[in-house]
C-alpha cells in the first residue's frame, strides 16, 4: 500500500481526491466523476464521453399527470466534510425551492465522495430529502452510473458463473447491429469482432436479484491488468426486498449500482410522494473497489477473486463508521433482532418443521408480504438456518413488522406485533410459528413453491439468438426470444399437462405465454391439467393454489371440466413486470386460492383449464411459481 498522504486539490471547476493509489477527480460544482487514475493509467472512464457523462448518480422523476424526466444530478455548491489524515469526505448539494416547481425534482440532495488513506478506491453515498410542504411527485429510478473505456474493459464479471468477454458498444449501432422486438435488443450482425457474430446482445441477461448483488464489475485485461468494481455492502437502502431485480454491468462497458427501479415489478415499485408527505433516506455508501495485477503470468481473472474477498470486508465492516452525513446511523445506534422460525403443517408432518433456508426481513409495517411492494423506507433481511434460526443485525432505529417466506412453502408470514428497534438494543424472538394456507392433504402438485418458474421447461433458442454464455448454463431462461419458440414447440394446441405421467421439468413450458396469429396479432392461450379422481367427497369443497411468480398485463381464469363455461375463478388484470421479455425467470409474487365445488368434479378424469386470454403483445403472459390441488379438510 502507498504511504503517501492524502491530498485534496481545488481546481477551480474540478477537485481531486488523491491518496497515491488512486486519484479521483469530479466536477465542481456539479459533483460527477470525470477521471479515475489508477496503476498508470490516465483515466479509466470514457475520454471520449463528455464529462457529465462518465460518473454520475442520476433519477427518473415525474409530476402528477407528467411524463418522466431523466435527470443527472448536478450539485450546486460544493464543501469540504472531512479533511484530514485519514479521510477524505467531500459534498456536492442541490438545493429545491418553490421557484423551480415543474421543472425540478423537488428534493434536496446532497452527494458524497469519501475516500479513506490506503484505500484501493472510493465510496459514494447520497442523501435525498422531500419536505412536507413540498408538491408530490414520484421516482421510477435512481443510480450511480460509471461509463468506462471501451478499448481497454473487455471482459464483464457479474457473478462466478455470469462472466465474459463483451462486445463493444460500436456493435450495437445500426450497421453492425440489428435491433430486435425491443431496443435493448440487438442482434451483431458485423461485429468488430467477428467472435460474437449472431449473438444477442441485451443488458436485461445480466440481471441479477438483489440479495446477489454484492460485486460487479469489468477487467482490462491488456498488462497492466487492472479491475474495476462496485461494491455493495448492504441492500438495506434497495426497494423491494432481496427477490427484486435489478440491473448491473452491461455492454457500454457500463456499471450501474442501482437503488430503485419498475424493473421486473412496474408501478408497483415506483414510490410515490405527496404533498404533505415528509421523507428522507440514504442510498448507500457503495465501494468503487480499483485493483491491478502486473505479473505478466498471473491470470487477470484473479482479479476478480480478490474483488469478492474486498467484497466480504466491506460486508464485515457493515455499517461503516467513517460517513460523516449525520443522517447516515453508525453500529452503536442500530439494533439487532435474533429468533426461530418454525412451520406447522400437519399434512406434511406433524411436528413443527424447521424453516430451513427461510428469508426472514424487517420492513415497514403493513399487509403479509407488503415488503416486495414497499419501496420508500429501508428493509434489513437475512436467511434462516438449517434449523430455522436467523439473525438480523445493524437495523436502524424505527418501527417495523417482521415478514419471512420459506421456500418449499406458499404463502408469506407476518409476525402480528410492531417490533420498535432502538439503539444497542439486543431483541429476542420467542419461537415464530408459521401456518402456510392449507385446508386438505395435496392430491396433486405441478412445481416447487420458491417464487421462481425455473424449474419449469425453458428451451432452446432460436439458433439465430444465441447469447453463448447460457449455453449449458443453470439461467437458459436468460437467452432471448424464448417466449416464441411456445408455437413452435405446440403448433396446433396448446399445453396439456397429465398428473402422474408428465414431468413439470420437461412438459410444463416457463411462461403461458400469447401465441402469434401474423406479424401484428396474437390470441390468448388454455392450458389443461388432467387428472384423476376417486371416491370424490360431495359434502365438501376441493381447493386450487395457484401460485404465480410473475405476471405481465395478464388475466388467470380457471374452468373446470367445462372449457366455455364461465370461468370458476378470474384474477381479473393483473402485473407489469415484463419478466417475459427481460428474461427475469419472476416477477412480483401472487398467491390465489380458489375454492372448487365438489359438484364440478367427477370420478374418473377431470380436466382444469388455465386460460390467459389478455393479447396485444408477445410479452403479455403468466409464470407459473407452483400449483396444488386439495382434498377437503
Amino acid at each position: 500500500m502507498s504511504s503517501v498522504k492524502l491530498q485534496l486539490h481545488d481546481k477551480g471547476n474540478h477537485v481531486v481526491m488523491d491518496n497515491g493509489i488512486a486519484r479521483i477527480t469530479l466536477s465542481k460544482p456539479d459533483g460527477i466523476v470525470t477521471g479515475i487514475e489508477y496503476n498508470g493509467i490516465d483515466n479509466l472512464l470514457e475520454v471520449l464521453n463528455e464529462e457529465s457523462n462518465r460518473g454520475y448518480w442520476d433519477l427518473v422523476w415525474s409530476g402528477p399527470g407528467t411524463a418522466g424526466t431523466f435527470d443527472v444530478i448536478k450539485g450546486t455548491k460544493f464543501e469540504v466534510k472531512i479533511e484530514n489524515e485519514e479521510q477524505i469526505e467531500i459534498s456536492f448539494t442541490r438545493k429545491w425551492d418553490p421557484s423551480q416547481e415543474g421543472k425540478a425534482v423537488p428534493l434536496n440532495i446532497d452527494k458524497r465522495f469519501v475516500m479513506l488513506r490506503e484505500s484501493s478506491g472510493f465510496y459514494t453515498y447520497a442523501i435525498y430529502e422531500h419536505l412536507k410542504e413540498w408538491p408530490a411527485f414520484s421516482i421510477a429510478e435512481t443510480r450511480i452510473a460509471f461509463k468506462l473505456r471501451k478499448e481497454k474493459f473487455h471482459y464483464m464479471a457479474v457473478t462466478d458463473d455470469r462472466q465474459r468477454f463483451m462486445p463493444l458498444p460500436d456493435d450495437r449501432l445500426p450497421d453492425r447491429g440489428q435491433a430486435l422486438a425491443y431496443p435493448e435488443a440487438v442482434l451483431l450482425v458485423n461485429p468488430v469482432e467477428p467472435q460474437f457474430k449472431g449473438e444477442v446482445d441485451d443488458k436485461y441477461q445480466y440481471s441479477c436479484e438483489n440479495k446477489d448483488i454484492t460485486v460487479h464489475g469489468w477487467i482490462c485485461t491488456e498488462q497492466p491488468s487492472v479491475g474495476f468494481w462496485l461494491i455493495t455492502p448492504s441492500h438495506e437502502y434497495r426497494t423491494g426486498g432481496p427477490q427484486k431485480q435489478n440491473l448491473t454491468s452491461h455492454v457500454g462497458p457500463t456499471s450501474l449500482a442501482v437503488f430503485m427501479s419498475a424493473h421486473y415489478t412496474g408501478e408497483d415499485l415506483v414510490p410515490k410522494f405527496s404533498e404533505g408527505e415528509a421523507w428522507k433516506k440514504v442510498f448507500g455508501p457503495v465501494f468503487v473497489y480499483l485493483n491491478s495485477s502486473t505479473d505478466d503470468d498471473n491470470d487477470p481473472l484473479w482479479l476478480w477473486q480478490d474483488a469478492k474477498s474486498q467484497m466480504n470486508v466491506e460486508v464485515e465492516n457493515w455499517p461503516y463508521n467513517f460517513p460523516a452525513s449525520d443522517d447516515y446511523v453508525k453500529a452503536e445506534q442500530r439494533g439487532n433482532v435474533v429468533g426461530r422460525l418454525l412451520v406447522q403443517d400437519r399434512y406434511v408432518d406433524k411436528d413443527f418443521i424447521a424453516a430451513n433456508r427461510g428469508y426472514v426481513g424487517l420492513a415497514l409495517p403493513g399487509a403479509a408480504g407488503s415488503w416486495q411492494r414497499e419501496c420508500k423506507d429501508y428493509q434489513f433481511w437475512t436467511r434462516t438456518d438449517e434449523e430455522g434460526f436467523f439473525y438480523i443485525d445493524g437495523v436502524r432505529p424505527g418501527q417495523y413488522n417482521l415478514y419471512a417466506w420459506i421456500p418449499g412453502f406458499i404463502g408469506d408470514y407476518k409476525y402480528d406485533d410492531i417490533i420498535t428497534i432502538t439503539p444497542g438494543c439486543y431483541m429476542y424472538m420467542e419461537d415464530l410459528v408459521y401456518q402456510p394456507p392449507r385446508n386438505g392433504a395435496t392430491l396433486w402438485e405441478i412445481g416447487f413453491p420458491d417464487r421462481s418458474a425455473s424449474e419449469f421447461y425453458a428451451p432452446d433458442p432460436n439458433p439465430k439468438y444465441i447469447n453463448k454464455l447460457y449455453q449449458n448454463h443453470p439461467d437458459r431462461f436468460r437467452q432471448y426470444g424464448l417466449w416464441e419458440r411456445y408455437a413452435e414447440l405446440y403448433p396446433d394446441q396448446d399445453l396439456v399437462y397429465v398428473v402422474g405421467s408428465s414431468d413439470y421439468r420437461k412438459d410444463w413450458f416457463y411462461a403461458q405465454v400469447t401465441r402469434k396469429k401474423d406479424s401484428k396479432t396474437y390470441q390468448g392461450t388454455t392450458w389443461q391439467i388432467k387428472f384423476e379422481l376417486k371416491n370424490i367427497d360431495k359434502d365438501h369443497t376441493y381447493t386450487l393454489r395457484v401460485a404465480i411468480a410473475s405476471a405481465t398485463f395478464a388475466e388467470l381464469q380457471v374452468r373446470v371440466n367445462d372449457a366455455n363455461a364461465s370461468p370458476s375463478f378470474t384474477s381479473g388484470l393483473i402485473g407489469r413486470d415484463n419478466s417475459i421479455a427481460r428474461h427475469g425467470i419472476h416477477g412480483l409474487y401472487w398467491l390465489f386460492n380458489v375454492e372448487v365445488a365438489a359438484s364440478k368434479l367427477v370420478e374418473g378424469e377431470n380436466t382444469l383449464f388455465l386460460t390467459q386470454p389478455r393479447s396485444m403483445s408477445p410479452f403479455q403472459g403468466i409464470m407459473y411459481d407452483y400449483i396444488r390441488f386439495e382434498a377437503p379438510s
